[in-house]
């Protein structure tokens, strides 16, 4: 395999909960051993449910105002700022502010099968339940945690 480049805006697309993930970095490209995607969320944007997952989870704010919950422990962090969910670690997020903001997020290893099932998860006319994204989180390795 040679190189890979992605301009602004191209990359792997999926949307779900109001927002818009563009992955730079998927599965087939690094041999599993991570994803990257930039993502978009709305500031009314539904919060994944609390979870954790084998390997870390790092999230890096570009745009706006992000609250990370990492076992508990929640901090809001707005440009540069940035926070690493350790491997088992129970974490959510969500947008903290009234624009929309983005940020990076780096998943060890790739998590990207799970975006794509979320992307079909969310395209019927109703949002799933909570209950339904628990469901799909477990099917790739996700174990959803009570908040």
């Amino acid at each position: 395999m040679s190189g890979i480049f992605h301009g602004p805006g191209e990359g792997t697309r999926y949307t779900a909960r109001g927002s818009e993930m563009t992955f730079k970095a998927i599965a087939a490209s690094t041999g599993g051993a991570f994803s990257l995607m930039e993502r978009t969320i709305p500031a009314s944007g539904r919060r994944p449910p609390p979870h954790r997952h084998a390997g870390p989870e790092g999230f890096y704010i570009l745009d706006g105002s992000i609250e990370i919950v990492i076992d508990g422990r929640s901090q809001t962090g707005g440009p540069g700022f940035w926070a690493l969910a350790p491997a088992g670690a129970a974490h959510t997020f969500g947008n903290a502010g009234d624009t929309p903001a983005r940020l990076l997020i780096i998943h060890a290893p790739a998590a990207d099968a799970y975006f794509e099932g979320l992307q079909t998860l969310w395209a019927s006319q109703e949002p799933p339940t909570p209950e339904d994204e628990r469901e799909l989180m477990r099917s790739h390795g996700i174990e959803p945690v009570e908040p």
